[in-house]
C-alpha cells in the first residue's frame, strides 16, 4: 500500500513538472505580428458648419420720377460697373422744369439787386433827411424779401435738377443685375415698385451659427469693429456642394452679441473675397473653422485601436519587444488615421496585426506589414 502512494506521488510531481516546462516555453514563444510606428504629426483642428452664402450689397432699383421709360441700358444677368447706365426716364418735362427754374432764380436775382441799391441809396439819404425813416424801413424789408426769394429760387432750381438727374438711374455699386421687370414705353414712378436688381458678388458674406461650447473651444471671444478678430487664432474655409475647398480664405467679420435662446448658437459671419463670382448669394456652403497655427499629435492606423469594456486601447511594443496595452483617448479621424490624445507619448511601435494573438506582456516578434489585415 505504502509503495503505491510513494509512485503515484512520485508520478504527480513528475507530471506537474512537465506541465510547468511545457508552460514556460509556450510562453517564451514570440508571437509574430506587425507593428507600425505611431506617427507625431502636425494637425489644424476644426470645426464645419452650414452656411448660407448673401451678398454684400443687395438693393432694388426703382424709380424716383414719374415719366416713359425711354431706354433700358443693360443685358439682363450681366455684371455692371458702379455709376453704369441702367435706365432713362423721358426727360424732357423735367429739362423744362429746370429751365423754368433758372429763369425763377435769374429774375430773383434781378429784383435782389435792384433792392441792394435802393436800399444803398437810402442808407445815404436818411442822414440828411431826404427820406422818412417809414420810407427806410421799407426798402430794408424789400432788400430782405428779394433775399429769401433768391434762396427760395436756389432751392426750386436745385429741386428740378436733381428731378432731372433721376430721369436716369444708374448703378449704385458694381455687381450682377437681375432681369427687367418693365419695358421700354412703361409709364413708371416711384409707387410703380421694383425695376430690377442688384447684388454685389466680390466679396461675400457667409452666414453661420455655432454653438456656445464652441465658440469657447476655438476661443472667439469677440470681433472688433473692423471686422478683426481679437482672440480668435482660426481661419475660415469654405467648401462647395461638390466637396471642393473654395480657394480664398475667409475672414470673421461677425459675432453675434447674444445666444439664440431656442436654438443655443451665436449668429457668425464671415467674408471672402470671390473674384471669380463662383459663390453667388442664397447658395450652402459648408464652413470650417480651424486653428491657424497647428500643433503636434499622435495619430495610428485605425486597425490599431481596441475596445473593452475598459474602453480604448492599444497595443504598443514595449522594451524587450513585449506587447504591452496602453489606454488611450481618441481625437479626430484625418486621412493618416487616427489621432491619439491621450495615452501615447510619440513615434512608439503599435501593433496592427496579429492582435488577436496577444496578452499584455506577451513576447512578440516582428514581420513586415501587409496590405490585407488579419
Amino acid at each position: 500500500m505504502k509503495k503505491t502512494l510513494i509512485f503515484t506521488a512520485l508520478s504527480s510531481a513528475l507530471f506537474l513538472a512537465g506541465c510547468g516546462e511545457t508552460t514556460q516555453g509556450q510562453q517564451q514563444t514570440a508571437q509574430l505580428v506587425v507593428a507600425e510606428q505611431a506617427l507625431l504629426t502636425p494637425f489644424q483642428p476644426s470645426k464645419s458648419y452650414i452656411g448660407r452664402v448673401s451678398a454684400v450689397e443687395d438693393t432694388n432699383i426703382t424709380a424716383q420720377v414719374t415719366g416713359y421709360l425711354k431706354e433700358r441700358h443693360f443685358d439682363e444677368g450681366q455684371m455692371v460697373e458702379k455709376g453704369q447706365l441702367l435706365y432713362t426716364i423721358e426727360p424732357s418735362s423735367f429739362e423744362a422744369q429746370a429751365a423754368s427754374a433758372k429763369a425763377a432764380l435769374t429774375q430773383a436775382n434781378a429784383t435782389l439787386k435792384k433792392a441792394q441799391l435802393d436800399f444803398a441809396r437810402g442808407k445815404s439819404l436818411l442822414p440828411k433827411g431826404s427820406i422818412s425813416q417809414s420810407e427806410f424801413d421799407n426798402l430794408t424789408a424789400t432788400l430782405l424779401g428779394a433775399e429769401a426769394q433768391v434762396e427760395a429760387s436756389t432751392a426750386q432750381l436745385n429741386l428740378a435738377e436733381v428731378n432731372l438727374s433721376y430721369t436716369q438711374i444708374v448703378a449704385p455699386f458694381s455687381g450682377r443685375i437681375s432681369d427687367s421687370h418693365v419695358s421700354k414705353g412703361d409709364l413708371v414712378s416711384p409707387q410703380s415698385g421694383v425695376l430690377t436688381t442688384l447684388v454685389s458678388l466680390d466679396p461675400v458674406h457667409t452666414s453661420f451659427s455655432i454653438s456656445e461650447r464652441e465658440r469657447l473651444e476655438l476661443g472667439i471671444d469677440k470681433v472688433e469693429g473692423d471686422g478683426s478678430s481679437e482672440s480668435a487664432m482660426v481661419e475660415v474655409q469654405a467648401i462647395l456642394e461638390d466637396g471642393r475647398a473654395f480657394e480664398h480664405l475667409g475672414d470673421l467679420d461677425y459675432l453675434g452679441n447674444r445666444i439664440d435662446v431656442n436654438t443655443g448658437t451665436l449668429a457668425m459671419r464671415a467674408v471672402f473675397a470671390n473674384p471669380e463670382y463662383q459663390l453667388l448669394p442664397g447658395q450652402h456652403v459648408r464652413v470650417v473653422l480651424r486653428d491657424k497655427e497647428a500643433r503636434d499629435v499622435v495619430v495610428v492606423p485605425r486597425r490599431a485601436v481596441q475596445s473593452d469594456l475598459e474602453g480604448h486601447f492599444v497595443m504598443v511594443v514595449a522594451e524587450g519587444n513585449l506587447a504591452e496595452r496602453r489606454n488611450v483617448e481618441l481625437g479626430e479621424q484625418t486621412e493618416q488615421g487616427i489621432i491619439i490624445t491621450k495615452g501615447l507619448h510619440g513615434e512608439e511601435p503599435v501593433i496592427t496585426q496579429g492582435l488577436q494573438r496577444i496578452r499584455n506582456g506577451a513576447p512578440v516578434r516582428f514581420e513586415s506589414p501587409k496590405d490585407d489585415t488579419e
